[in-house]
């Protein structure tokens, strides 16, 4: 019998030993592997804290000590010991389970993630409210390296150490960006720090110099500078918390022993784990950026499966940039953590002089990006739909008000599906249309879209934003990269005109292409448009067809506040037109998790939804 057949809960975990803790280990990894061959998620994060979970589920009481993760990426062991294994195959699944903490989901999930740096703010929230209440539980924040370039984590920080109130960072550092201390001397370094005696001594050297006065003085400052070359941990102890660590985070006794002594110590402290990302499985060991967030795989060979042979809007959003910063110096590529996911990876090869990964920080993204296109550089800011909400201000105050030339490419628009609500690309389009000299694109294929990029970058000035899905551009062949053609601002493309129709389609984005079918398949009579431009909207062609006889329907994979519904709406409004008009577009409601197709019946956006509207507004 499997030792991990009997743990249900982490109080579960407490009767264990050290061997047991490791077998238990190796089984969780086993199900996480087998798990995520098959519904696709965040593999080699979750697979390197393994043992950091077991080992703070062993010392810490959860759920009355609060235990935060970040981001989300690394808690799939975090779900299998706290009640969720025996649906753990529903994972990502619609009706199943998140991939990330929910606390809806469970009461060991403290908040809601899945966008980066948030933890240090929310434990210390949490906190707060457990000083004001005078409780007692412990509060411990788990965050991941890369969580550490987002300025958010370092506002938490400085202001935790301001308040000092008893609360645990755990960083999880599995790039050795800090440090990469190993060996006899870094065990026994950790060991004395885990002890509290160099904080006791550095306590007394620190008093003993102030008395010193002017000369003291002078050899405190010297000293703090050169502890800055032999301690990682400087920069936490500057800022109010005690430092311990490196730390061996597949080390499970070191671990325990780590957690048991600042589960009492007062005030804030860091922990900093070294952990190996995609430990336990090869693949992911010697790959990790690959399997950081995969779909379906072969657990043998690591075989990623690809779906159809068809380019992604990535992939034809990649090689049109690198096709133009060719022949262009001044097109400069711009990411957020996202060089592979936003379609980056070949110009940073090619370009690395050009080519700027700035963490995951969208807010310095834009600004940077704004700061080039004062001079005369043509920034590419590549970045997800749901991130770049993060930088909602930038785009405004740095971008927009002096109608810079900033390119905004939004990957990941409209549903992802198994991420769910923390990373559909909802809004886009309606925090975007609100912005003044802001112009929005949006690509129904793969020749559409490197068409919008070569006019964004030569025929547009001020801000552009061209948004697409994550999927497959429907061109088979016949996309000639290296071949552009303008599209006029803001005009619109009539796609079907049907003389005895009074039914008008206006749709931005690729369900065009399922409208077409309907029409060349199913032999339903109607008119499409391809609006492509959100902002400004055609106001040609809306002239030509709000009549009262006429029926229009608008078709958009954004919410329905704000977007084209809006922007049509707005216009008829304005103009005194007496017509029908229609929305298709998500609600106004967060989003779940789980296959595109089935959130898209649960929208309304899916075929069947198409035809039952058709049938019925032709019968009437």
């Amino acid at each position: 019998m499997k030792i991990l057949d009997k743990i249900n809960l982490p109080q579960d975990l407490k009767q264990l030993n050290l061997k047991q803790l490791h077998q238990l280990a190796e089984e969780i990894r086993d199900l996480i592997i087998e798990t995520v061959s098959k519904t696709g998620g965040h593999l080699a994060s979750s697979l390197g804290t393994v043992e950091l979970t077991l080992a703070l589920h062993y010392v810490f009481d959860a759920p009355y000590d609060k235990i935060v993760w970040d981001v989300g990426h690394q808690t799939y062991a975090h779900k299998i010991l706290t009640g969720r294994k025996n649906i753990f195959n529903t994972l990502r699944q619609y009706g199943g389970i998140s991939g990330f903490p929910r606390r809806e989901e469970s009461e060991y999930d403290v908040f809601n993630v899945g966008h980066a740096s948030t933890a240090v703010s929310v434990g210390l929230g949490i906190a707060a409210a457990r000083e004001l209440n005078k409780e007692n539980y412990k509060v411990i924040v788990v965050i991941g390296d890369g969580s550490l370039s987002g300025g958010l984590t370092y506002e938490g920080l400085n202001h935790a150490g301001h308040l000092g109130y008893d609360f645990i960072v755990v960083l999880n550092d599995n790039t050795m960006f800090i440090s990469r201390s190993v060996g006899a001397i870094a065990k026994m370094l950790v060991r004395i720090l885990t002890l509290g005696v160099v904080k006791k001594i550095e306590q007394r050297i620190d008093k003993f110099l102030r008395r010193l006065k002017y000369v003291g003085s002078i050899i405190l400052r010297v000293a703090k500078r050169f502890k800055l070359l032999l301690f990682p941990g400087m920069l936490f102890e500057e800022m109010g918390f005690a430092y311990i660590g490196p730390v061996d985070g597949h080390d499970i006794k070191s671990l325990c022993e780590v957690f048991k002594s600042v589960k009492h110590f007062k005030g804030p402290v860091v922990v900093h784990v070294l952990t190996k990302k995609g430990k336990g499985y090869k693949p992911a060991e010697e790959k990790p950026e690959k399997f950081h967030s995969v779909t379906k795989f072969n657990v043998l060979t690591g075989e990623i499966d690809k779906k159809n042979d068809r380019l992604t809007f990535t992939e034809v959003f990649s090689k049109t940039i690198v096709s133009l910063a060719e022949k262009d110096n001044r097109i400069v590529g711009i990411t957020a953590a996202m060089t592979d996911g936003c379609g980056l990876e070949e110009f940073s090869k090619k370009f690395p002089e050009r080519f700027f990964d700035v963490g995951i920080a969208e807010e310095h993204a834009v600004t940077f990006a704004a700061g080039l296109a004062t001079q005369n550089y043509v920034p590419i800011c590549a970045i997800y739909s749901t991130f770049l909400q993060r930088a909602f201000d930038q785009i405004i105050h740095d971008v927009a008000l002096q109608n810079l030339h900033v390119v905004f490419v939004l990957d990941r628009a409209g549903i992802v599906g198994e991420d769910g609500p923390t990373h559909h690309g909802s809004f886009d389009l309606s925090y975007l249309r609100l912005i003044p000299n802001m112009t929005i694109m949006v690509p129904k294929d793969g020749n559409e879209l490197k068409d919008m990029l070569y006019t964004a970058i030569y025929h547009i000035k001020g801000p552009v934003a061209i948004r697409y899905p994550k999927d497959f551009v429907f061109e088979e062949k016949n996309i000639e990269i290296d071949k552009f053609e303008k599209i006029e601002v803001p005009k619109a493309q009539i796609i079907y005109e049907e003389k005895e129709s009074k039914l008008y389609f206006l749709v931005v984005g690729p369900k065009i292409y399922l409208l077409k079918e309907l029409i060349e398949k199913e032999n339903y009579k109607f008119s499409i448009i391809n609006m492509r431009f959100i902002k400004p909207i055609d106001e040609e062609i809306l002239k030509k067809i709000c009549n009262p006889n006429n029926i229009l329907v608008t078709v958009e994979e954004n919410t329905i506040v704000g977007g084209l519904f809006s922007a049509i709406s707005e216009y008829v409004t304005k103009n005194q037109c007496f017509v029908k008009i229609y929305p298709f577009a998500f609600p106004d409601s967060f989003i779940s998790f789980g296959k595109k197709e089935i959130l898209e019946e649960q929208v309304g956006l899916s075929k069947k939804d198409f035809l039952s509207f058709i049938k019925r507004v032709l019968k009437e």
